[in-house]
């Protein structure tokens, strides 16, 4: 009996190690991650494709987004399948019919129309925002902020940022004779053009005129 006992203990290590990844394991799929891709509904269920992928997911959602209400009024217009950016924790599916569950944490914007998997400048911008009457837009990434309008050149500008309470923030910038400002706060906003639903309200400021919109992050930014 002597001679089992080295061995039972040199398996003590092996056996803590196990332990450890699966501890480790379980942490790391509860960390949410971002994804993008189509939403659709499908006996009263939310299902969720992401880009370049075949699964679905089923969309788990505690009542703490406007997910479910803001799909359906869009769907409205046709079954087409609506682009969504979401940040959940992927988990197993307790239902059938689906590869897999995601949990929300966060949704970015839901819409039927415009940017999806194809946009290739999502992962290099931090923010984009627009509005309407007259049209503008502002993209904003690492090298700086771009500005356009309907009928006018687009306008490069650097910018400084400034972080503000309650997750609010704005963006300035004074170069080539224009001083602009881009207010941004957390606020569920709906583009009254197109119907698409953002986590971002925005407010453009230039030369002193004041045009509203919404807004998202883009792939280099979150929170």
């Amino acid at each position: 009996m002597r001679a089992a006992r080295p061995l039972v203990f040199a398996l003590l290590p092996l056996l803590a190690s196990c332990q450890v990844f699966h501890q480790q394991s379980d942490s790391a799929t509860s960390i949410p991650i971002r994804l993008q891709g189509e939403l659709s509904v499908k006996a009263g269920q939310l299902l969720f494709s992401p880009c370049q992928e075949q699964r679905q997911l089923s969309i788990s959602n505690d009542g703490s987004t406007s997910l479910a209400r803001d799909a359906a009024e869009l769907l409205k217009d046709g079954p087409d399948p609506l682009f969504a950016d979401l940040q959940g924790r992927p988990a197993a599916s307790p239902t059938a019919g689906s590869d897999g569950q995601l949990s929300l944490t966060q949704v970015y914007r839901v819409q039927r129309e415009g940017h999806d998997c194809d946009d290739p400048n999502f992962k290099r911008l931090t923010l984009r925002a627009g509005g309407h009457e007259p049209d503008w837009s502002v993209s904003v990434s690492a090298k700086g902020l771009l500005l356009e309008r309907s009928g006018q050149e687009s306008l490069a500008l650097p910018y400084v940022e400034e972080q503000l309470p309650e997750g609010r923030f704005n963006l300035t910038s004074e170069a080539n004779g224009e001083r602009l400002e881009l207010w941004v706060a957390p606020q569920r906003c709906v583009d009254g053009m197109s119907g698409a639903v953002q986590h971002l309200a925005a407010e453009l400021r230039l030369n002193g005129k004041v045009q509203r919109g919404c807004a998202y992050f883009g792939g280099l930014r979150s929170n």
